[in-house]
């Protein structure tokens, strides 16, 4: 263990002190990035991570302890960004490849999960659901345990998510891309649904499209995202929100702007309320003492150890309190419902 614990501090000083001791000197040399919803450039760098740092948290945290070099490809260092919409974005964006997931998907005990009550609950299914109707027909992209089909028996469900298909015990999970789904069912679809899938994605202008596509004229389409600014970005080196995994952190500004250049029109935006599916963040972030700022990744002993004292205080405060109404602007994720044109 203090091998595993000397060898991430290794690679930490060698990786990315050089690069951020020389960073006050090479912001001044950047190029401010295009947003990737509305190409106009980003109006902060917040800061950079190697991936270096990246690939040995991932590896050595318990929950996790995946291989994320193969994502990485030969990438060495990323920027985070902020756009003028709010969007806090990574550049590049490498997206978590098949391994890594399968990897993640194993280690948390898939399975288990398919025959849990109400699993995969969120908030946001709850607020969702309201909006199907009777015999809806209603597409779930990256629905993972199909925990949304729970809140709309009067609907017919489709999901679409290769890493769960083969293991839906109702055959309902299909393993098809939304594009190869969308190339014979475009127009198809009272609801159509995405809970934190965009912000794994490079591009999710492109995907927001393909989605507004899979909607009837006049259909709503349903996305989840997590909220940047959030108690969720304040605890450090959590690795939920960072790359490969996350790719991007959303405003309300952010987005409005997705829906409307994607060719719809929001009719809600809200701040979804802690639910049992994500309290455990908040009380991470309760516990931790250190806050993440205008850093969110760093590799020293200080914040490592911060680490492993949220988590263990955030189990224990998890199971001994009830789950946190919370401060407006501080949980952990967005909601949008769109109406697609016509």
């Amino acid at each position: 263990m203090v091998a595993r614990r000397n060898h991430l501090h290794r690679r930490e000083s060698s990786n990315e002190g050089v690069a951020l001791t020389n960073l006050g000197i090479s912001d001044h040399l950047m190029t401010n990035p295009a947003c990737p919803i509305t190409g106009d450039p980003a109006i902060r760098h917040v800061q950079s991570v190697t991936t270096g740092l990246l690939i040995d948290l991932w590896r050595y945290t318990p929950l996790y302890r995946v291989d994320a070099r193969s994502s990485f490809k030969d990438l060495e260092k990323l920027d985070l960004w902020e756009s003028p919409t709010g969007l806090y974005f990574f550049e590049p964006r490498p997206e978590g490849d098949h391994a890594f997931y399968a990897t993640i998907y194993k280690n948390i005990g898939k399975s288990k999960r398919w025959s849990s009550k109400r699993k995969g609950w969120r908030r946001e299914f709850d607020v969702a659901a309201r909006y199907v109707m009777p015999h809806d027909r209603v597409l779930d992209v990256g629905c993972a345990f199909a925990g949304f089909r729970d809140m709309i028996p009067q609907a017919r469900y489709t999901g679409l998510d290769p890493n769960f298909a083969d293991e839906d015990p109702l055959g309902q999970v299909l393993d098809e891309s939304l594009g190869d789904h969308v190339a014979k069912a475009a127009g198809a679809y009272d609801v159509v649904c995405a809970f934190q899938v965009v912000e794994h994605l490079a591009d999710p202008l492109t995907f927001y499209k393909e989605l507004v596509l899979a909607a009837k004229p006049g259909g709503l389409i349903v996305v989840g995202v997590p909220q940047a600014r959030s108690a969720v970005t304040r605890i450090p080196n959590w690795l939920v929100n960072a790359p490969p995994h996350h790719l991007t952190w959303w405003t309300r500004d952010a987005l409005m702007e997705l829906a409307r250049r994607g060719g719809s029109e929001p009719e809600l935006i809200e701040e979804m309320r802690w639910s049992s599916f994500d309290s455990l963040s908040y009380w991470i972030e309760r516990c931790s003492p250190v806050k993440a700022t205008n850093r969110h990744y760093k590799g020293d002993w200080w914040w490592h150890g911060a680490s492993v004292v949220s988590w263990a205080g955030g189990l224990i405060a998890n199971k001994l309190f009830p789950v946190p109404k919370g401060r407006p602007g501080d949980c952990g994720n967005l909601l949008m419902v769109a109406r697609k044109a016509g």
